[in-house]
């Protein structure tokens, strides 16, 4: 055992994971990897399954926390030789493939996280010796018949290895490959050499098993020409292979949810709340998944909040935005309003931070998770992160109109509950004023959007539905209080018609029973049932406003 080479460390951090209450058993991955792995045996192993010849390189892209490392530590766990992992294979689905035992600790595993330092780190040559050094003295531990020369690079001592009697070849794990790339001491030349190392070390060479990386980015910007070509890439937006593996699917939160009601004595999480704030991402598969660390926080703490972005997402959802305000901002309003946008995603622009046209940052929004992809539209997956939207929306000023109106946001909120239509249409005036591009009210659909910003801050007090199904028709907007005693809010909007007509709409399609308990909610509200029309007049350019209370507090 070594530092790198078949280490412990794997082995206790995937024990660690393993043992823990909302643990997902994704071990079946193993059946996708171990026919790509050459056990110096015929190309046909106990299996049955032949092995695949030249896909022995396999990069797997994920947004952050969305299992990379966790599979990266059992994968070493499983294969290395350092420690015995029967007793906790044995209980897991991969123990059910014939050639479990036959793989199960027999390789040479060089496991590499690729996102630690040294303790000083100021530059990319000291990142890189700690690699080399620390892998060097493994080797030379692991092999000491082999003799070591100073100057010998990784890749010659591996040579050496094979070509002086030890035949031994090496499965390699890296976890994080991209990490570096983001240091500030990080210079152009620099990340130039990183992919020269990895090529070297890597590419063509006898030694190599099978190379299992990971990451955030992919690899094509940064791989020009052949030096890295030799690998798969699989990143969650445009290739449908192991999408089931990363992420958690809607069966496997069921599972989780059914753990959780077993051990909370007064349980504070719905089902319907775990899927309302962490899923919507969307596979090139089609199917739905979730945020891991999300779900797993969430039944944990046993509340709903922001797991995944409670540490700077903000600041680095801004960092993408800024780079092209003027282009994003409209886009921005109308993915917070429910609309998706149009967008040729190209992930391998996504890798570089000098981004310029709006597709190339939209492109790396989705890479890092903070947009959805689906049918060649990107969107905001979920209340996670449309909060944070709303956050960046509400404090930055150079977002301009989008910013003015979700400033108003909170006043538009007081004004509707306490009747006030008089100051509702002042700050729809004002919204008009705004000389926004969404403000010529083409359709309903523009004023829906301007209607969401402006009621941007009651998200912190309402679940707000569009197009929700309500009585025998489907209203606009529904705002379903978090507080079971607060005011009920429909709000249907009409373009060319009047507020009173919008109104009129409510009560005639009896839109008020979804908060009675009539049509099968779990929840009956108890408190004031209101019914707001919002109109405008494209000839004479005004709004109007209405407000009627179709029920009185319980």
């Amino acid at each position: 055992m070594g530092f790198y080479l078949n280490s412990k460390k794997p082995y206790l951090l995937f024990q660690e994971e393993s043992s823990s209450t909302y643990f997902v058993d994704k071990t079946s991955i193993l059946k996708e990897l171990v026919p790509l792995v050459s056990c110096n045996e015929n190309a046909r192993g106990e299996s049955g399954m032949s092995r695949r010849k030249g896909h022995k390189y396999v990069c797997i892209t994920r947004p952050r926390r969305f299992g990379k490392t966790v599979m990266a530590n059992m994968i070493s766990a499983y294969f290395g030789k350092g420690v015995d992992g029967s007793e906790i294979f044995k209980e897991l689905d991969c123990s059910s493939f014939a050639w479990y035992k036959k793989h199960l600790n027999k390789h040479n595993v060089i496991h590499i996280a690729l996102n630690e330092m040294p303790n000083k780190c100021d530059s990319y040559d000291d990142y890189i010796l700690r690699i080399h050094n620390l892998l060097l003295d493994d080797l030379a531990m692991a092999f000491p018949k082999i003799h070591i020369m100073e100057d010998d690079s990784l890749w010659d001592v591996c040579n050496k290895i094979v070509e002086f009697g030890e035949a031994e070849k090496f499965i390699f794990v890296l976890d994080e490959w991209d990490f570096i790339f983001h240091r500030k001491f990080i210079t152009e030349t620099d990340k130039m050499a990183y992919i020269g190392f990895l090529s070297n070390f890597l590419k063509d060479q006898p030694y190599v098993e099978f190379v299992y990386m990971t990451g955030i980015l992919p690899i094509s910007k940064y791989s020009s020409g052949s030096e890295l070509n030799m690998f798969y890439e699989y990143t969650m937006a445009t290739k449908e292979k192991y999408s089931e593996y990363f992420g958690f699917t809607d069966e496997e939160v069921d599972e989780l949810y059914q753990r959780y009601l077993k051990m909370q004595e007064l349980p504070n999480v719905s089902r319907e709340g775990l899927k309302l704030w962490y899923d919507g991402y969307q596979t090139m598969s089609g199917k739905r998944m979730y945020n891991p660390r999300s779900v797993v926080g969430a039944l944990s703490d046993n509340q709903l909040g922001s797991y995944w972005t409670s540490s700077g997402p903000y600041d680095e959802i801004f960092y993408y935005v800024e780079h092209n305000v003027e282009q994003l901002r409209d886009d921005i309003a109308l993915m917070v309003s429910g609309i998706p946008i149009a967008a040729k995603i190209q992930e391998y622009a996504a890798t570089s931070m000098n981004l310029t046209t709006k597709d190339e940052i939209l492109s790396a929004m989705v890479v890092y998770g903070f947009l959805g992809y689906e049918d060649g539209c990107v969107y905001i997956p979920n209340k996670e992160l449309m909060n944070k939207f709303s956050d960046m929306l509400q404090k930055e000023p150079s977002l301009g109109y989008v910013h003015r109106l979700a400033r108003e946001s909170g006043r538009m909120l007081q004004a509707t509950k306490s009747g006030d239509i008089e100051t509702m249409m002042d700050i729809m005036e004002f919204v008009h004023n705004s000389e926004s591009p969404l403000l010529s009210y083409s359709n309903e659909a523009e004023l829906t959007t301007v209607v969401t910003l402006v009621y941007l801050e009651a998200r912190d007090m309402y679940q707000i539905e569009r197009e929700d199904k309500a009585g025998i028709g489907y209203v606009d907007f529904i705002f379903y209080p978090l507080k079971k005693d607060d005011d009920c809010i429909i709000l249907e909007l009409k373009v060319d018609h009047t507020a009173e007509e919008a109104v009129n709409q409510i009560k005639k399609r009896n839109y008020a029973l979804k908060f009675q308990g009539k049509l099968g909610e779990k929840v009956k509200y108890t408190g004031r049932i209101l019914a707001v029309g919002i109109a405008y007049n494209k000839e004479d350019k005004k709004h109007t406003c209405k407000i009627e209370v179709l029920r009185e507090r319980a």
